[in-house]
């Protein structure tokens, strides 16, 4: 556990950050190789490392914070819009259905696009909690953030290790 215990505190921020309003616009391209690189430089410390660190380590680490990162947010996320019974599908609907219609696709694909877009938010607003959202939006955290963060992970590895390098 201690070997993953920097990537679970830096995908657990993360996590956290990814719900904020404002701040989640920017979750793929800088909180999550910012997370990236945060928890190497935990592991780094937590570990007292002074020679350089292998890019398998900084590959693992950077899956890990997010893996750890998707199920935060993830779980946040369905968490919120269960109890406010409201999220940005809910917000930008009429925008999306106006993209829909103007996607270059037989009617009848748009009209159950539509319709599983109509069930999935009227699930939303009744109860606060949709299956296909809920799925939607793990799988999309689960394939997006293990990605950047570990892009995140190698770029700060670069850096750990020339400045490593440079004090030797």
């Amino acid at each position: 556990m201690k070997k993953h215990l920097p990537a679970l505190v830096a995908g657990f921020g993360a996590g956290v950050l990814q719900v904020v309003p404002v701040v989640k616009s920017f979750s793929c391209l800088i909180i999550m190789p910012l997370a990236g690189i945060f928890a190497l430089v935990l592991y780094q410390k937590s570990n007292k490392i002074i020679s350089p660190i292998s890019t398998q380590k900084a590959v693992v680490t950077g899956l890990m914070t997010g893996v750890f990162a998707a199920l935060f947010g993830s779980f946040f996320e369905i968490l919120i819009t269960f109890i406010t019974k409201s999220n940005d599908l809910v917000y930008v609907v009429n925008d999306l259905y106006e993209f829909i219609d103007k996607f270059p696709v037989e009617e009848t694909v748009k009209t159950q696009v539509i319709q599983l877009t109509e069930n999935v938010v009227n699930s939303i607003k009744t109860t606060g909690f949709s299956l296909l959202y809920s799925f939607s939006v793990v799988v999309n955290n689960l394939i997006i953030n293990p990605i950047f963060g570990t892009i995140g992970a190698l770029i700060g590895l670069k850096f750990i290790n020339s400045k490593i390098q440079q004090n030797s």
